[in-house]
């Protein structure tokens, strides 16, 4: 009996093996669908830092995404009256509230397969930071490095921690082994003191400087709430741990977190060896100043997938303050609006989008259905590769991310289409959004995005039906 087994275990997984082979021969002949578009190749090394340091705090290496094919067509298209009349029913739940913006586009050509206020401008919430991701990619290219340094100050002894932008940086109590990996201020910090214990420097005074970004920290049009609740910290251009006081703790957020990451700074050069005299104060960096030590943080790609994977609002509001200074715009958050709409123009994609914040905590953005979804078609777009980590970094129904945190399409008419939705989420008082792409029962990649913000209490369920309806269609 055991024999006999052994005998069906073993038959068992080679058939599993042959079912994986031939799959795998299928998806690499059949290339437009949607883990065709969500592939990535790794990232090539960074480059060696140069040695005199950039006028901007950023690295760029070559290329990191690999090109990937799709053919125009795909499968055929869903049938549209079947379509249209399940979307329908399932767009007059009440739990939709009054206004909602719905569309299906057929990712390959733009063509409209559904459309339901489709123009109408919505708040977004967190969708929102698609568009910010788009620009980003588009701006500042997948492969740029944030670069937190520490140059010569003024005077031999004197040195000066300069922020780069990079929210993740980690500080002295951060746990390691997170994803994307994090620049962290004790290497910082170390390689800092080697560099001035070469010069014969073991005192100096410290001075940081977090002028990269201007304006407020905070924007008027969040609610007072949202930083003492942990929702975000002030937006800064030199922060550690995302400015949170304890790391992996939402609150208490830091009120100023320049001064927070210089303070820990000064007390890592200690532990190497390196004492600072004074006060440690706020100063900008001379112009021209030698470098000594610098970091840098994952690529803007592996930042991109990190923000639309988590929703994370702190890292948002970095990448639309990076796409200010490269676009030249005053890196505020007027200027960071700005700056994102005219690289969306760039690209064709402006048309119906309207900006307060990169984050979509602000309840005065305004996107319709129609420039979501557009904008994710053209990150899944062959002819544009380095948008493509917008598509790959959107959680995946029933497992990553938003989608999978256990209350997300768990209905019986969407459960069925755990793993076959990649969609972000959007969530503020009144308003749920649900935007994203989905391969078709037929093989063919649409997007899709359903917005409501005038939610009587929570439609999330009513979201999840209307993507599974696409998916399965």
């Amino acid at each position: 009996m055991a024999r006999h087994e052994r005998w069906v275990m073993l038959t068992t997984l080679a058939l599993l093996q042959i079912v994986t082979i031939v799959t795998g021969v299928y998806l690499v002949s059949d290339d437009a669908n949607l883990s065709a578009l969500t592939r990535q190749s790794s990232p090539n090394e960074p480059a060696a830092s140069p040695a005199e340091p950039p006028s901007a705090p950023v690295v760029t290496a070559g290329p990191v995404l690999a090109g990937l094919p799709a053919r125009a067509g795909g499968g055929p298209l869903p049938t549209k009256g079947t379509l249209t009349r399940q979307l329908t029913v399932a767009l007059g739940d009440k739990a939709l509230g009054s206004r909602v913006g719905a569309i299906v586009l057929n990712a390959a050509t733009g063509e409209r397969l559904f459309a339901a206020g489709a123009d109408t401008g919505i708040t977004p919430a967190s969708t929102t930071k698609v568009v910010t991701s788009v620009a980003a990619l588009a701006s500042l290219g997948p492969d740029t490095r944030l670069a937190t340094r520490v140059v010569q100050g003024a005077s031999p002894g004197a040195v000066v921690l300069v922020g780069g932008g990079d929210p993740l940086l980690a500080g002295p109590s951060a746990r390691p082994g997170a994803y994307p990996k994090q620049a962290s201020l004790a290497t910082l910090a170390s390689r800092t003191a080697a560099a001035l214990k070469a010069k014969g420097v073991t005192k100096v005074t410290l001075s940081y400087d977090a002028s990269l970004y201007t304006g407020s920290p905070i924007c008027s049009c969040w609610k007072p709430n949202y930083v003492p609740d942990g929702e975000i910290a002030p937006v800064s251009a030199l922060a550690i741990d995302e400015g949170r006081r304890y790391p992996g703790q939402p609150a208490p957020r830091v009120s100023d977190p320049p001064r927070f990451a210089a303070a820990a700074f000064a007390r890592l050069l200690a532990r190497h060896g390196i004492g600072v005299a004074g006060a440690v104060r706020s100063a900008r960096a001379p112009a021209g100043a030698a470098e000594l030590a610098r970091v840098e943080s994952a690529p803007v790609y592996a930042l991109v997938e990190h923000t639309l994977t988590h929703s994370h609002d702190d890292l948002a509001e970095a990448l639309a303050r990076q796409v200010a200074v490269k676009e030249g715009q005053p890196a505020s958050f007027d200027g960071a609006a700005a700056a994102t709409l005219k690289v969306l123009e760039r690209l064709g994609l402006a048309r119906g989008v309207h900006l307060r914040d990169g984050s979509g905590l602000s309840p005065h953005n305004r996107i319709s259905a129609d420039a979501m979804a557009r904008a994710i078609a053209a990150a899944g777009d062959p002819a544009r590769p380095h948008l493509h980590a917008v598509a790959s970094g959107m959680p995946v129904a029933g497992f990553s991310g938003t989608l999978g945190n256990g209350r997300r399409f768990t209905g019986a008419d969407s459960r069925g289409q755990v793993g076959l939705v990649r969609a972000k989420t959007g969530t503020l008082n009144n308003v749920n959004t649900l935007a994203g792409l989905a391969t078709t029962k037929d093989g063919r990649l649409v997007t899709f995005a359903f917005m409501a913000d005038r939610v009587p209490l929570n439609a999330e369920p009513v979201l999840d039906r209307l993507a599974a309806i696409v998916a399965r269609s």
